[in-house]
């Protein structure tokens, strides 16, 4: 049995209750919309982000039930993210995402923007007609966050100069916060305004950063995909392992290093040194270490809830994200 099935094996009825309730909410007068809607559907990922609501709505619910609420909060997470990522392949000009044309890519900028606003406007009246307004605030501020963390990265990649603390900052609000939100809108939707609802934003919160540590990792190459992608490099992204190896090393490496992201970001050789030396500089093993301290804060996290099919299935998930080869 695979790792995502063993996951989701708790709440398999509900995941299918929830891509029929999905695609209903997607729903509009426009056959061009409904047809790109359906596009969407058809291709969708893993759906971590509503496993997450549903895992963590069923280990807190006395019955072990999910409720309308939940679904309600499941669906809005997945509008919100599914609108996060049309607008992103604009903003990045990206003509793929899992494997498929973009939305972009097939529809042109102007459509994939319109998309977008569509599928966020849909997420926040499904709150709003259902009077959810507690689940509501938890998704405003999570695009809130997501907005500011990817103008803080653009801000700060100009110059090179990001700190490992601006870093956590930048991977906390455009990462860990959607899971986080997930995670929070579980609880929220069976335990209103208890405490449970900060304690598992937080559990989010850690599972996300440690989620794309892991990513920046893949870049520098991994087992399962081999060779190193310099994926990042080349976008002159900051990364962990980056930031700790010019933290780390002699001024005259340092500047080596900028230059070479700077202005060498397209040289393959110049790039595949840039990647060794982090290697050389332990920056690969910084960033795994910080990874698995986030892994086992938020498995401490879980441990203070009664063990059930739930919480095991929430345990496999932490795994999950720390040990995936893509």
């Amino acid at each position: 049995m695979k790792i995502v099935e063993q996951i989701k094996a708790p709440i398999i009825d509900e995941m299918e209750t929830f891509e029929e309730k999905f695609s209903d909410s997607m729903s509009s007068k426009v056959a061009l919309l409904n047809r790109i809607t359906h596009y969407i559907v058809k291709r969708k990922g893993k759906q971590m982000r509503p496993m997450f609501v549903f895992l963590v709505a069923k280990m807190l619910s006395k019955t072990n039930q999910a409720n309308d609420r939940t679904f309600r909060g499941a669906a809005v997470i997945e509008l919100i993210h599914t609108a996060t990522l049309v607008h992103d392949d604009v903003v990045d000009d990206s003509n793929m995402r899992r494997g498929f044309f973009s939305i972009n890519a097939l529809w042109k900028n102007k459509i994939a923007v319109l998309v977008g606003d569509f599928l966020l406007s849909k997420g926040l009246l499904l709150s709003i007609d259902n009077e959810d307004f507690d689940l509501l605030k938890i998704i405003s501020v999570a695009v809130r966050e997501m907005s500011e963390g990817e103008l803080l990265q653009i801000e700060k990649a100009r110059k090179l100069d990001i700190s490992e603390e601006i870093y956590y900052e930048i991977i906390r609000q455009k990462t860990a916060t959607l899971i986080a939100a997930c995670c929070s809108l579980g609880a929220a939707s069976v335990k209103p305004n208890s405490k449970d609802v900060e304690t598992l934003r937080k559990f989010g919160e850690l599972i996300g950063m440690a989620f794309q540590i892991k990513d920046d990792l893949f870049d520098y190459g991994d087992t399962a995909i081999g060779k190193p992608t310099g994926i990042d490099i080349k976008e002159q992204k900051m990364t962990l392992p980056l930031i700790y190896a010019l933290n780390n090393t002699t001024e005259k490496e340092k500047n080596w290093i900028i230059n070479s992201v700077k202005n060498h970001n397209k040289d393959k050789k110049r790039v595949k040194q840039v990647i060794q030396k982090v290697k050389d500089l332990k920056g690969l093993a910084y960033a795994e270490e910080k990874m698995i301290a986030f892994k086992a804060e938020a498995l401490q996290i879980l441990k203070q809830y009664p063990e059930s099919e739930y919480r095991n299935a929430l345990e496999l998930m932490v795994n999950y994200v720390i040990d995936r080869k893509k």
